[in-house]
């Protein structure tokens, strides 16, 4: 019977199954490299809680290091042609990827901060921490009013705050003209602006 291309990895927050110890590291590799996703799994459940733990220390939020730990295991999975033993241990490669994943999370942190900044988010909350852009309220606010937005605006904020998309990548996804992309940011950011200025204070 053959397998499902794109495995489902269990959540990294679910309880450990036993882990597969008559594999060693290097059939797990031999096996990941001729796509038996038996050996993914075997990976996932005997490196995903240190890749957890790590994604969890530097992000500071367990939500966001499930993310990171789930898409570790995708890169491992989609870059499995590219483990080389001879540079070094399998599980150190997984760490390598996983520090990657976790320095594309804090770009994209800082990505949302910077728009945010840029769109003028100035809630008059009491709590100091509630006026970080990552808190929970203004994200639901940014959602609430990126899709009050035209479709083409809301598309180019969408692929910047969620896909991390440069503006180059977006008019290469989309087929737009660059410059086409930039009006759109520039006009959905003003009306971002305005929406959330008048939802703060009106």
């Amino acid at each position: 019977m053959s397998r499902q291309r794109n495995a489902t990895l269990p959540s990294a927050a679910a309880p450990w199954a036993p882990v597969e110890e008559s594999y060693a590291d290097e059939e797990l590799a031999r096996g990941l490299a001729a796509g038996d996703e038996a050996c993914l799994e075997a990976a996932y459940r005997r490196w995903s809680a240190l890749v957890h733990t790590l994604a969890w220390r530097s992000l500071g939020d367990p939500t966001e290091a499930e993310d990171v730990t789930q898409q570790v295991f995708l890169g491992v999975w989609r870059g499995r042609g590219g483990f080389r033993p001879e540079r070094g241990a399998f599980g150190g490669w997984i760490v390598g990827i996983t520090r990657r994943k976790i320095a594309d999370a804090l770009t994209a942190r800082t990505r949302r901060t910077d728009l945010l900044a840029a769109a003028g988010s100035s809630l008059p909350l009491t709590d100091p921490s509630a006026r970080q852009p990552e808190s929970v309220l203004d994200r639901v606010i940014v959602r609430q009013e990126l899709a009050k937005l035209p479709s083409a605006q809301q598309n180019v904020l969408r692929l910047t705050f969620y896909e991390d998309l440069t503006q180059a990548q977006i008019a290469e996804c989309t087929g737009w003209p660059l410059g086409t992309v930039k009006s759109h940011v520039r006009r959905g950011l003003h009306l971002l602006h305005r929406r959330m200025r008048d939802e703060a204070f009106g």
